[in-house]
């Protein structure tokens, strides 16, 4: 992926490549990739684009360089404006991670680098997160929530999200005492799902993500999977079910689900169109 095959949003803190059905969305603010108001409006916007378009099946978050995802929210930003103001950036930054939440295509967060504060808040709104192990003789990369230190909470999602993820006592643990983790404890936590290697970080990412899109897997199903975990698990069961009946009825009238039960039958690898 070079630097010339990028495609720059609006204003130039989102930038957006396709590479074989898997859209990578990544977050330019160097050196640490921190989020403003502006970039949760790029972002907002390239997550719309990537829904809308049906030769995308995956969505990649990732931050530029090798050194960050994203540190969090700028600080000299919060600063200068008023509580007034920061109450509406942060109630956009909800919006945002919901649009990616809601969006019915399997999102995954690529942590290439140090992922603290809001960086780790933009994650926990992905599916999937995958760690970046340290560099041969690197120091290893930093995850975790330490807004406590700041005299703030994780304000875009963190007490939520990551209380849902791990349990309100671990969470609670983790946010009060500012813990930060390697990838590899991260992994332990369940923070992420998995840890690659430092060198080949982004093919390793790419290969994995196209394991979800057509031909390979019915990018419907996985969208509709996602819906039914993202929307149905806050339910009562059986409203929860009852999401899941229309679904799935959905999927039964698609073309992919007519050529999933016609290659079981038939005994050879299906060929999905996520149509």
């Amino acid at each position: 992926m070079s630097d010339e095959s990028w495609t720059s949003m609006t204003r130039g803190l989102v930038r957006l490549q396709v590479v074989n059905r898997v859209a990578w969305l990544e977050l330019h603010n160097p050196p640490a990739n921190n989020y403003s108001f502006d970039m949760m409006r790029d972002l907002d916007e390239a997550v719309l684009q990537c829904r809308m378009d049906d030769e995308v099946d995956v969505l990649v978050l990732c931050g530029e360089g090798d050194r960050f995802f994203c540190a969090g929210a700028d600080i000299n930003m919060l600063t200068s404006v008023t509580p007034r103001w920061k109450y509406s950036f942060c109630l956009h930054a909800n919006e945002t991670m919901l649009r990616m939440e809601h969006t019915p295509k399997l999102v995954i967060a690529a942590l290439n680098g140090h992922c603290v504060g809001g960086g780790l808040e933009v994650a926990l709104a992905a599916d999937i997160r995958i760690g970046r192990s340290a560099a041969e003789g690197g120091k290893p990369f930093s995850i975790g929530l330490p807004e406590v230190k700041l005299g703030v909470l994780p304000g875009t999602g963190g007490t939520q999200r990551l209380g849902r993820l791990l349990g309100p006592s671990v969470a609670m643990e983790m946010m009060v005492s500012a813990k930060m983790y390697q990838p590899e404890t991260a992994l332990d936590k369940g923070l992420v799902h998995q840890v690659l290697p430092f060198e080949g970080f982004r093919e390793g990412v790419q290969s994995y993500a196209e394991g979800f899109t057509a031909p390979h897997v019915a990018p419907l199903a996985v969208g509709n999977i996602k819906r039914a975990v993202q929307s149905g698990c806050g339910l009562p069961l059986e409203s929860g079910l009852a999401l899941e009946r229309e679904l799935q009825q959905r999927l039964f009238e698609s073309d992919d689900a007519g050529e999933g039960l016609a290659a079981f039958l038939e005994k050879r690898a299906a060929e999905f169109q996520g149509q």
